[in-house]
């Protein structure tokens, strides 16, 4: 089925002559002798006005066309002599693939997020979704993009893992339904995180990372958090903490500059329906280096601060989505990222410091967020991992296989893991998890 996307025909720099769209009808006005159409094929935010005059054979018909409809229009694309767009298209053929019910749920007025998440089938044909969800093909592209132009291997990591890699034990099971079944030989569980897996190949190509879906079995229902959701995780062989925080910043500011250079029509529908201030955020992430300070530092802002939080800030504790926004939104009105954290609070495989109090740990905390990108030197040195494995109660036999990484050439490395949809928060200024994912799942929420 020839045709050309409404995309390409808004960017023609000359009338042309015999095309054809297809697409769905957004609105449609119907004058004396002429009805306007704008049909929308999701390539751009942007619709194409479709003339179709009185003496067309099907007047009668597309006269009537609802919202909603699909439909293939061929015609001549012509100067528009209206205003607000600069090319429209003079029908000669139309063909209905469906005409919408009026019950269509998705009529021209402002439909509530809330709403629309009821309605996650669909609400990609609204404005605000579809420009949503091309922003997030666009950034994942240019995620591997970044990663392939600095000699990175993707590697494609195990969904279904024996390993808890985070330690919390908040994880999915897997099992076959039946009862007493044990498919695998033991317990198995959808991945929080391909790091494990990434460690290995990074120190047998050097450099690597993952990009897919992790899970996490957390009854929380915050706007922050969802059972599913999608990692990207470099690895670094012959790397350190200093290297890991470079990374970091230059990957933020590499994907920030794409989504401005790339998504620029898509990015001001956000900018001024959803966060006015937003393109002053993403300038603001562009410019300069970003703020580094020690967790023990910050906890000394934090408490000197002034400020009243609700949960109260103490060194050895885990700092709080309410004092990582502090610090990025208040504090310093920028990225900060944090390093050097107590190891009670870390997982095992983190690098023990000098003083036996810290683990060379590093979170990347940005405004309205908090934290976006999670990382460390990993503990390289086989003596100390164990010692940390067997204060956190983590069974060697278990970890076998990734204990022999440190027996059988181990070298330093570091990484870090990015949320894919906090990125997208942060890049759209929407604030809430569930309208930055295809078909969230949350508490209580499978469906679709």
């Amino acid at each position: 089925m020839g045709h050309v996307s409404v995309l390409a025909l808004l960017a023609s720099e000359k009338e042309l002559s015999d095309v054809t769209v297809m697409g769905w009808v957004r609105t449609r006005r119907t004058g004396r002798d002429v009805s306007f159409l704008e049909l929308n094929d999701g390539s751009c935010l942007a619709g194409l006005q479709v003339v179709v005059e009185a003496t067309f054979p099907m007047y009668e018909e597309v006269s009537r066309i609802t919202t909603g409809s699909s439909l293939a229009v061929t015609g001549d694309l012509i100067r528009s002599p209206g205003e607000g767009q600069a090319f429209e298209l003079k029908a000669r053929d139309v063909v209905v693939f469906q005409k919408a019910p009026e019950s269509y749920p998705l009529q021209k007025k402002r439909h509530s997020d809330e709403f629309l998440r009821t309605l996650a089938h669909i609400r990609p044909r609204t404005n605000k979704y579809g420009a949503m969800f091309r922003i997030r093909s666009e950034l994942a592209f240019a995620i591997h993009h970044y990663y392939r132009e600095r000699g990175f291997h993707l590697l494609h990591s195990p969904i279904l893992t024996g390993s808890d890699c985070e330690g919390a034990g908040e994880m999915f099971a897997v099992t076959t339904g039946e009862k007493d079944a044990n498919f695998f030989g033991k317990p198995a569980h959808l991945t929080v995180s391909g790091q494990l897996s990434a460690e290995m190949f990074a120190l047998a190509l050097g450099k690597v990372y993952t990009f897919g879906p992790t899970f996490r079995a957390e009854n929380s229902n915050t706007s922050r958090h969802a059972a599913e959701f999608w990692m990207v995780e470099p690895e670094m062989a012959f790397a350190d903490l200093k290297d890991a925080m470079d990374l970091a910043e230059d990957f933020l500011k590499y994907l920030v500059a794409w989504a401005q250079e790339h998504c620029r029509e898509d990015l001001a529908l956000f900018t001024r329906f959803v966060d006015k201030d937003l393109s002053l955020l993403l300038d603001k992430i562009l410019e300069g280096d970003f703020i580094r300070l020690s967790y023990t530092e910050a906890v000394d802002l934090l408490q000197k601060s002034g400020k009243t939080f609700e949960f109260p800030v103490a060194w050895g504790q885990d700092l709080k989505s309410e004092h990582e926004r502090f610090i990025a939104e208040t504090l310093f009105a920028k990225p900060v990222i944090l390093y050097d954290y107590p190891k009670g609070i870390k997982p095992f495989y983190m690098r023990l410091n000098g003083d036996g109090k810290t683990v060379a740990a590093m979170d990347l905390l940005v405004p309205r967020i908090g934290e976006l990108m999670g990382g460390s030197q990993r503990e390289e040195r086989e003596d100390v991992l164990l010692e940390r494995m067997a204060a956190q109660g983590l069974s060697q036999e278990d970890y076998g296989w990734y204990l022999d990484s440190r027996r059988w050439g181990s070298a330093p490395h570091a990484g870090f893991g990015m949320g894919f949809e906090r990125l997208l928060m942060l890049v759209t200024g929407v604030s809430n998890i569930r309208d930055v994912i295809p078909f969230p799942r949350t508490p209580g929420n499978i469906d679709f």
